[in-house]
């Protein structure tokens, strides 16, 4: 029977356009790569907040949520160099495509260097107790912990695009082999400080932190070195003209990565603000639990965002209906799934975190609207990223990151924790119609103004 199981898989994977296997096989790889990698999350939450205590891991996740807004400053260029790639490689023109790569390598190096020497002077300016709502004197190191953080970021800026470049060449299987790897490090490193060492936030940092480094330094070598060396960054395809092309197709992704900044990445900040850094922990509980969906879809759509570039380079529309198609049933059955998850949600919580956080069933209802809302807005803004149909994403991007913050205040002085997703979720139902209607209209070749743009 197993034997007829996988028969049956192999000849599903590979039935259908050369585009639509490609995607299945990386989609296939990724299920179980970041099934393992959702499983290490989960182990990892319990340990770390035991290791120190939800106080110290609530400013550890508030800590890197602001941190990690230094990742919008290469300009849009990740997202450039995705759709740019794409094209080049879809179009076999490799010369072209390592130009991309060097460019974008070395803009990221310069961005890089000025950022961390801004932020050597600017750093003791920042009152870094109140940004994160504790007692000042409770953490006397805490902006030279902050330093330690921005520092690895700072690395991770320019080493992670490794993971632009593979998923540009639609194998996004292979960012996730990364991934478990830089994890399976952290939970052992975790495990080793539980042992040996009590609980510091510096040593929980520096693991955090340093280990994606070190695992995307390596495996950046390793591709560069082997099935991507016909595209590895080399001084002599340093062009600047691709710079500038680069520059006009990654500004838009820029501003619309600014307004996503504000959407995904304030939450914490609200909270901390709203109810101290110990609620981030239950915030987060409750987030993570929900992300198992959240995450599943991502492995299914990620290989589209390349895919559909390199379709609609082609004129190929009919493939991307068809595709289109099958995602959004998938969505309904991720819905259902979502729901369900929701009614066995206290069982889940009481198993994995004990009586160390106690999540509302209220939050959990929130997150469960937010994660239907988020999946059916990542299937149309995968799609319009994908044909470079931005402009529009832009405007309400922008609007909503605006609306965001003021209204998470609202809702989350009148509903508690719930209230904060509770503004995600509703700017998200707007925005998700919105390019559901723009997505439609460019695949039929009906979409005319900003609608096109």
């Amino acid at each position: 029977m197993l034997q007829a199981l996988q028969i049956n898989l192999v000849r599903f994977i590979n039935k259908g356009h050369e585009r639509t296997v490609k995607a299945k096989k990386n989609i296939v790889k990724s299920v179980f790569l970041k099934g393992g990698s959702l499983a290490i999350s989960l182990i990892l939450m319990p340990l770390t907040i035991n290791y120190v205590n939800p106080t110290q891991y609530g400013i550890w996740l508030t800590l890197s949520s602001v941190i990690a807004w230094a990742a919008f400053f290469d300009i849009g260029m990740g997202n450039g160099l995705k759709n740019k790639l794409a094209a080049a490689i879809a179009l076999g023109d490799m010369s072209r495509a390592r130009s991309y790569v060097t460019t974008t390598y070395f803009m990221l190096v310069v961005i890089s260097v000025f950022m961390f020497v801004a932020f050597f002077f600017v750093n003791p300016l920042i009152n870094w107790p109140r940004i994160l709502n504790i007692q000042p004197g409770a953490y006397p190191n805490i902006a030279r912990l902050v330093f330690m953080v921005f520092s690895f970021f700072c690395c991770q800026f320019v080493i992670q695009l490794i993971n632009t470049v593979l998923m540009a060449n639609q194998e996004p299987a292979k960012c996730a082999v990364l991934n478990i790897i830089g994890q399976l490090l952290m939970l052992g490193a975790i495990v080793v400080l539980i042992k040996f060492k009590q609980g510091s936030l510096a040593d929980l940092i520096i693991v955090m932190t340093g280990a994606p480094v070190l695992v995307m330094a390596i495996g950046s070598a390793w591709y560069y070195k082997g099935s991507y060396r016909n595209i590895a960054p080399q001084l002599s395809a340093l062009n600047f003209k691709y710079a500038k092309d680069l520059l006009l197709t990654g500004s838009a992704f820029f501003f619309i990565q600014i307004g996503a900044l504000v959407l995904y990445e304030t939450d914490n900040i609200v909270i901390t603000q709203l109810f101290g850094p110990s609620e981030v922990t239950t915030f987060n509980a409750a987030f993570k639990l929900f992300s198992v969906i959240l995450l599943f879809f991502l492995i299914i759509i990620t290989p589209f965002w390349s895919a559909f570039t390199e379709a609609f380079v082609k004129d190929d529309l009919e493939w991307i209906k068809a595709s289109l198609l099958n995602i959004k049933k998938i969505w309904m059955v991720l819905s259902a799934g979502t729901i369900l998850l929701l009614i066995v949600s206290p069982w889940i919580y009481k198993a994995w975190l004990g009586k160390s956080v106690s999540v509302p069933f209220s939050l959990s209802v929130s997150m469960c609207i937010y994660t239907i809302a988020s999946i059916w807005q990542t299937i149309h803004v995968h799609l319009l990223n994908g044909v470079g149909k931005v402009k529009l994403q832009l405007y309400l991007v922008s609007g909503s990151a605006i609306v965001n913050i003021p209204l998470a205040i609202l809702l989350g002085k009148t509903f508690g924790l719930a209230g904060v997703t509770m503004a995600n979720t509703i700017l998200f139902i707007v925005m998700g119609g919105i390019f559901w209607l723009q997505g439609d209209k460019i695949i039929n070749k009906t979409a005319t103004g900003i609608f096109n743009a």
